[in-house]
């Protein structure tokens, strides 16, 4: 698990490490240039001795061979000639720099029984089409590169230590972790950071032994620095990131929990780096952000199996309400899929104009009924137990003017006839509702839609990638 991660950190590893070698070789092609300009420097202040010792009374063929030989041993002129003719030294021959050409006048001039000096050594002009510097140049970054080899094998060697390192600590972490530490992403966290900083100090024994500890430095200061940058930049990924970890720490649900989010409510299918993807009632994948998450308030159904529902009735004015109240007690009492403990109530909520409302409370376990068919039954049974007890349930009231009057007649046979069909209709329907069952089959069983909700689940795409930092709840 960690060296799933660990492959961007080898990655960056690998990045600063193929820097050494390009750096090194940088700072050794420099050498050659720092060696010119202090020949340069060694050219316009060369220390010349103060007279070159022949022997006393030197001839003039022994000053002129001296000199000769010594100019020639410098390889610096082009085929130098040196006449002396009483004393006086007569210099001939080519060069490549004024400075070479000045040295060779004050040497002269300093030797033993020298009376005058002429310096007629000519200075070449550089050639259009001469490569040798740039030969010479590409030879000394070949020697350059020749001589960052061994660094860079022994620095791949550290390099390898260090990998078996990182690998050796971040497992024995793990095996200790496995025990102590129970959230996942907590434990990559832990492993992670750990194989970080084992792998910058290989990174960082390898710049110094190149020579580069100030790059070194630079690069492992720079990483906390990147750090506050990449927070700002990415700041919502960031919130996003450490969302998920205090969630999977404080454990506010668990996996395949019922809970309600910002009014979306679903069991929870994974919880990522970046998002909690629910799967609704209506069977829609929702993601919902972890800093939204971590900062709203959440319900969790699943945390107590136990819910109540509660809906509105109402009665007419002209009926008992302690008969009302004791009818619907007894529904609630008998029906299978309420609970007796906590009890059930049926309080008067409110009058209106036309109705006494009775607010009906009632609890049942979520994790073996529906609340949404458990709630349609009961509905339908206190109603069905209201009519069969005449207990009327008025509409709301309503006022209708008739501006000619009401003309009254008396009723016939046949509309006697038509009622008594009614009243006999009536109490057949009435009949039929006596033998109805606790759950229609528009109702099903009243079983718990968790378990379709679960099928689908498996037989669809999770929206997001990445590990799940979720555990399933324990039943």
């Amino acid at each position: 698990m960690m060296f799933n991660s660990n492959k961007n950190l080898w990655i960056v590893v690998t990045f600063f490490f193929i820097l050494c070698p390009v750096s090194a070789f940088v700072q050794e092609d420099m050498h050659p240039m720092e060696e010119k300009k202090e020949t340069s420097k060694t050219t316009d202040s060369l220390l010349l001795p103060v007279k070159v010792a022949v022997k006393p009374k030197a001839l003039d063929y022994e000053i002129s061979q001296r000199l000769e030989n010594i100019l020639k041993s410098t390889d610096w002129f082009l085929d130098p000639i040196v006449k002396v003719k009483d004393g006086v030294v007569f210099l001939e021959g080519k060069t490549r720099t004024v400075e070479y050409k000045k040295w060779a006048g004050e040497l002269a001039h300093n030797t033993q029984d020298t009376v005058a000096v002429v310096n007629q050594i000519h200075v070449m002009a550089p050639s259009i089409v001469d490569f040798q510097p740039i030969i010479a140049g590409l030879l000394e970054q070949w020697r350059s590169l020749i001589r960052t080899i061994p660094s860079i094998i022994f620095g791949l060697l550290i390099l390898g230590i260090t990998w078996f390192a990182v690998k050796g600590i971040t497992f024995l972490v793990r095996l200790f972790l496995k025990s102590r530490l129970k959230n996942p992403l907590l434990q990559r966290v832990v492993i992670w950071g750990i194989g970080l900083g084992i792998s910058l100090i290989g990174l960082y024994t390898v710049f110094h032994l190149m020579g580069l500890t100030d790059i070194a430095l630079t690069i492992i200061g720079g990483t906390g620095l990147l750090g506050i940058i990449l927070g700002i930049a990415f700041k919502d990924i960031t919130e996003n990131l450490l969302a998920s970890i205090f969630l999977s720490v404080n454990n506010p649900f668990h996996g395949e929990d019922l809970i309600e989010i910002e009014g979306i409510t679903g069991y929870v299918q994974r919880l990522t780096i970046r998002s909690t993807i629910l799967l609704t009632l209506d069977g829609n994948y929702v993601q919902i952000p972890n800093a939204k998450v971590y900062k709203s308030n959440i319900r969790n159904y699943s945390s107590n199996p136990n819910r109540r529902e509660d809906f509105i009735i109402g009665i007419g004015y002209g009926c008992a309400i302690s008969d009302a109240q004791e009818v619907a007690l007894k529904i609630l009492e008998e029906h299978p899929a309420v609970l007796s403990d906590p009890e059930p109530w049926v309080l008067v909520d409110s009058l209106s104009s036309t109705t006494v409302n009775l607010r009906i409370y009632f609890w049942l376990d979520g994790k073996k009924h529906s609340w949404l068919k458990v709630r349609s039954s009961v509905i339908r049974l206190i109603k069905r137990a209201f009519q069969a007890g005449g207990i009327p349930m008025p509409d709301d009231g309503r006022e209708r003017i008739f501006p000619d009057g009401i003309v009254v007649r008396m009723i016939s046979q046949k509309a006697e006839k038509l009622e008594k069909d009614k009243t006999v209709i009536a109490n057949a329907i009435q009949d039929t509702e006596k033998t109805e069952i606790v759950a229609t089959a528009a109702e099903g069983k009243l079983n718990s839609e968790a378990a379709g909700i679960k099928e689908q689940a498996l037989q669809s795409r999770t929206p997001e990638e990445g590990s799940n930092l979720l555990k399933k709840r324990d039943c």
